[in-house]
């Protein structure tokens, strides 16, 4: 595992965005861990938080894009962060964009916020983590309306590594269903993997960790 994966698992824990527990999802299904983009609150969080986006992008998709697009509302700050840290770090000047919940009427008129998407352009969608990929049926749409577009591919900050609707893992459904490629900055499986290397793990949770994936994770 990279180093930037190990050092992106402790800043969620320190930054108390991800935490071992008794959680109920929007599934509905009962979850020894919960991952709360909404957390990252501070300028260095945001920061640090852009960086790891912005460095597992570059790794996976290169610079070929022009815009990132974070859906509304967690996705909002982390497409700006993002935005920011990827001319930082790599001396590329991308776009951020967003949609709005209800469209505006007036004044910046339209469903979106920050850069318009114009026919050409390369998209990377950026989003917290999904677990059904009921956002992704939202988002998409929205973002090909805009023009000929081509999405470049999706990332997520946690891979769950359980299944959406279906049999499949939830990134798995998604590039399936749209066509282009989801990846995410770690995976549950090597949070697990790290956090048990470093004794984190109480022997309650890592069983009903097991639990948790027997029932509902994918291989």
């Amino acid at each position: 595992m990279q180093d930037y994966k190990k050092e992106f698992i402790d800043f969620m824990l320190d930054s108390n965005v991800l935490k071992f527990g008794d959680f109920t999802l929007k599934s509905g299904r009962k979850s020894p861990f919960f991952m709360n983009a909404g957390l990252y609150i501070t300028g260095t969080q945001l920061m640090k938080l852009g960086e790891y986006y912005a460095q597992a992008i570059h790794n996976t998709y290169g610079d070929d894009f022009d815009v990132l697009f974070g859906p509304a509302y967690k996705g909002i700050p982390i497409a700006v962060a993002t935005t920011i840290a990827y001319q930082k770090l790599y001396g590329k000047e991308v776009r951020y964009c967003s949609n709005r919940k209800e469209a505006k009427d007036h004044g910046d008129a339209g469903i979106l916020l920050g850069s318009p998407i114009k026919d050409g352009d390369r998209v990377v969608v950026i989003e917290d983590v999904t677990t059904s990929g009921k956002s992704m049926e939202e988002t998409i749409p929205i973002v090909k309306a805009q023009g000929d577009i081509t999405i470049v591919g999706l990332m997520v900050s946690l891979n769950r590594c359980e299944r959406g609707k279906g049999t499949k893992g939830a990134l798995e459904e998604i590039k399936d269903l749209y066509e282009f490629e989801t990846n995410a900055i770690v995976s549950m499986k090597e949070v697990i993997e790290y956090l048990t290397e470093k004794n984190y793990l109480s022997d309650d949770i890592k069983q009903r960790l097991d639990a948790y994936y027997e029932e509902y994770g994918v291989q």
